[in-house]
């Protein structure tokens, strides 16, 4: 490594994740989280995606912990990562695979994703309740309210910041049952990095920022955006915006809203209409 270069902030589990999908020879799928989860969200979907043909990579942004029970005890680990960092380590990831992987990425890492995709990185994407970029304006009061945890309290872009049970039921789980709530908190729900939320909430007014997409490269490949139809976290307002900036892409481009879902549509006991969705669509298009 020359003393220019970034020390890598791959981990030994997630190299041996691109080594596996490289010996393999098969179509890797790259499966992207978002803030207040962990790559384990993604456990359902890697079965299903491996059963279709395909071989799957959870990779984990910077200092993720294993666990939710870690991450509760040391939520530390995930302040201060900005978008560009966990770009910049997803780029890293998807660079060492032989072939140009599938990107699925949901909220922040549905963000994620389309930021890797604009850097040519992916052979299809499918961005799942994506986080907003540079560009998208609308800001609805359900995804202000959303965020309000972390945008309340400047001091906290250099935190991490968990949910309660009742901003984590706003937010993510508002359209699922009381006991279905009360079950994916207990399972998923873990402190995130404040950084990004502010990040995304400047972006309009900083021509220098991180979250913004290269929406117009030809090398962007076929892009879905799925959309929950009760989301409050990033509502179809949001989604629909962004799908207008990347349709003057070359690419196939669309947009589909699954009724009666809100932000936890990837781990809800709903999430396999949402993962067959993804997978028809990736099938279609590679």
């Amino acid at each position: 490594m020359s003393d220019t270069e970034a020390p890598t902030t791959i981990t030994e589990h997630e190299a041996q994740e691109v080594a596996r999908a490289n010996a393999t020879g098969l179509q890797p799928v790259v499966f992207i989280h978002g803030l207040w989860l962990l790559p384990s969200s993604w456990d359902r979907w890697v079965k299903l995606f491996e059963e279709a043909g395909f071989t799957a990579l959870t990779p984990g942004w910077p200092d993720d912990p294993d666990t939710v029970e870690e991450a509760n005890e040391h939520p530390e680990v995930f302040a201060k990562k900005t978008v560009g960092q966990v770009a910049d380590h997803f780029d890293e990831i998807l660079r060492g695979l032989d072939k140009k992987p599938v990107v699925v990425g949901h909220s922040f890492g549905g963000l994620l994703t389309q930021i890797v995709a604009g850097r040519g990185l992916s052979a299809v994407s499918v961005a799942i309740d994506p986080a907003p970029f540079q560009g998208v304006l609308p800001l609805p009061f359900s995804a202000l309210k959303s965020a309000s945890p972390v945008l309340k309290n400047p001091a906290n872009r250099n935190r991490a910041v968990p949910l309660t049970y009742d901003q984590f039921r706003y937010g993510f789980a508002n359209a699922v049952s009381e006991e279905e709530a009360h079950a994916l908190y207990d399972e998923f729900a873990v402190p995130a990095a404040g950084a990004p939320l502010f990040q995304a909430a400047t972006a309009n007014f900083n021509p220098w920022t991180e979250v913004k997409v290269d929406t117009k490269n030809p090398e962007r490949g076929p892009l879905l955006i799925i959309s929950g139809e009760k989301d409050h976290t990033v509502p179809w307002a949001i989604a629909n915006a962004s799908y207008k900036q990347q349709q003057h892409n070359e690419g196939v481009t669309e947009i589909v809203e699954i009724k009666g879902r809100g932000h936890a549509l990837t781990i809800d006991s709903g999430w396999q209409e949402v993962a067959d969705t993804a997978l028809s669509f990736v099938s279609r298009n590679l």
